[in-house]
């Protein structure tokens, strides 16, 4: 069993000359030609259970194709057995998932014609769719690498390294026709003195094709063994030109899990805001995450946790749903035991620069909360994150429209939300690319109809619209029931991510 307490991971060495952001990857680029390389989305997928860990890894590459590879420190000798390809669309499911929700409501008819022997339901939903110093000059010890495994996965020829010391393999590396990017090797250090082996995929260009300039790179998948959860992003920081986003999803068939050696803060969540937020959806949340960042530096931020079983996977749910197919090919097939019908879904957000995280993330198992639904108490619609016996938590953002038709009854039953009076299905859009959002251009204050006090943020000075006379933006409808009776958190989905499941389904609750 290995304690030296390194795991697979990384960030990328090279960032996008275009981009002042980029998601991270799992590893670093090292090329013959020495050219420019830059990883622009990288999604991260870990299974864990006990002390095996499924990581795989998704990579959108741009750059030159001749002979380049991909550096990867692992804690264990990995065989041929322990690597495998997946099919792309795992990963579009995982992330539509996890994605930030914007929801759009109208507010029924507060004197609606009483239907006999109505019956509660929610419908599922239906879509449409991130100046170090040279080091000192040393010798290099080339018997210092030692080739462990060797075999070829899909369009990756694998070399399996272990080495004593950390120039003597940045020697070997260049030895073989590979440049590693100026201010590798101190970051190469610790993972050389931790014990780690190192994962070398190389790709051949004749197996690649190219979609839009990118290289479109099989997904690749590996598990292992080892005591400590851990992702090291220490790599990454050697050419970094600004800010990178990592994205960790985390499955595990009964845990939400949280970093343990960083700051630990949630997206706030479940408030109102603009119609024009519809049209710049990602643009909003980026702003948001930032100043969530902004109020808390140096923290990582949970947007997703929420324990998914057969029958009651989300709300609302995103048509590219995890299915049992998926997590077979991300790691339950290896992992065992029922996670591939009953699992936690953790979704971690990081946004950092060379100077800001010193440490890689190293990941503890966390207590249970929601957050994010149309759930109503005494105070109103809940916010942030609480306690609770299961994980339901998401970042959810709503845009509601009141009644604005006659109200010819006594007693009119305000704040009834459901789909549009055409009788269509409620609006759904998830922000996607979040790295690569614009960012500066939208003002946050301007466009949310409260104070978010989670982070110290205030609202701007326009005024917002005001509620009718009977509702408010976080008071419960008078009679609750009417939530649950009108579908809330169902709907259609506009983002090309999400579709819908298609049928109407009774809502399970965990009692």
């Amino acid at each position: 069993m290995n304690k030296s307490g390194i795991t697979v991971g990384a960030v990328a060495l090279a960032i996008a000359a275009n981009a002042g952001a980029a998601h991270a990857f799992c590893g670093f680029y090292v090329s013959g030609s020495g050219a420019k390389m830059s990883n622009d989305a990288t999604q991260v997928v870990l299974m864990r259970a006990g002390t095996r860990t499924v990581l795989s890894m998704q990579n959108d590459y741009k750059g030159p194709l001749e002979d380049f590879a991909m550096v990867i420190p692992v804690p264990v000798v990995l065989h041929e057995g322990d690597v495998k390809t997946l099919p792309k669309q795992v990963f579009d499911h995982v992330e539509s998932l996890g994605s930030p929700r914007l929801v759009e409501y109208w507010e029924q008819d507060p004197c609606p014609q009483p239907v006999p022997n109505e019956v509660q339901y929610e419908m599922a939903p239906r879509a449409m769719g991130a100046g170090m110093a040279m080091p000192e000059t040393k010798r290099a010890n080339k018997s210092a690498v030692k080739i462990e495994a060797k075999f070829d996965v899909a369009e990756y020829q694998v070399l399996i390294l272990s080495a004593t010391d950390s120039t003597g393999l940045e020697q070997w590396l260049t030895d073989n026709h590979y440049k590693i990017p100026a201010g590798a090797e101190p970051l190469l250090r610790p993972y050389v003195e931790g014990g780690s082996k190192f994962f070398v995929a190389k790709v051949d260009p004749k197996k690649v094709q190219m979609v839009e300039g990118h290289a479109a790179l099989s997904p690749i998948r590996f598990h292992y063994d080892s005591d400590e959860f851990s992702l090291p992003i220490r790599l990454g920081m050697a050419n970094s030109s600004g800010k990178q986003d990592l994205i960790v999803n985390i499955l595990s068939e009964n845990k939400r899990y949280e970093v343990a050696n960083y700051k630990n803060v949630f997206i706030p969540t479940n408030f109102d805001v603009k119609n024009a937020v519809k049209s710049r959806f990602s643009e909003f949340y980026a702003a948001l995450f930032d100043k969530t960042v902004e109020a808390n530096p140096g923290a990582v931020v949970t947007e997703y946790a929420w324990t998914a079983t057969q029958g009651y996977h989300c709300d609302p749910c995103p048509e590219l749903d995890v299915n049992t197919t998926d997590m077979a090919s991300l790691g339950a097939d290896v992992i065992g035991g029922n996670i591939a019908n009953h699992f936690v879904m953790t979704r971690l957000h990081a946004r950092y620069g060379k100077r800001d995280m010193k440490d890689d993330l190293r990941f503890k198992e966390a207590k249970a909360v929601t957050g994010g639904r149309e759930e109503y108490s005494k105070a109103g619609i809940e916010y942030g994150a609480k306690p609770s016996e299961e994980n339901y938590f998401q970042g959810r953002y709503i845009v509601r429209h009141w009644w604005t038709g006659p109200m010819t009854c006594a007693n009119p039953q305000r704040g009834v939300w459901g789909g549009p009076p055409d009788g269509g299905a409620n609006q759904v859009i998830a922000a996607s690319k979040i790295a690569f959002a614009p960012r500066g251009r939208m003002e946050l204050g301007s466009v949310i109809q409260r104070d978010l006090w989670e982070i110290g943020y205030k609202k701007g000075t326009a005024p917002a619209p005001k509620a009718p006379s009977g509702g408010g933006f976080s008071k419960p409808p008078q009679n609750g029931a009417g939530v649950k009776a009108m579908g809330l958190g169902a709907g259609a989905l506009g983002a090309m991510l999400l579709l819908g499941l298609g049928s109407v389904i009774t809502r399970r609750r965990k009692s």
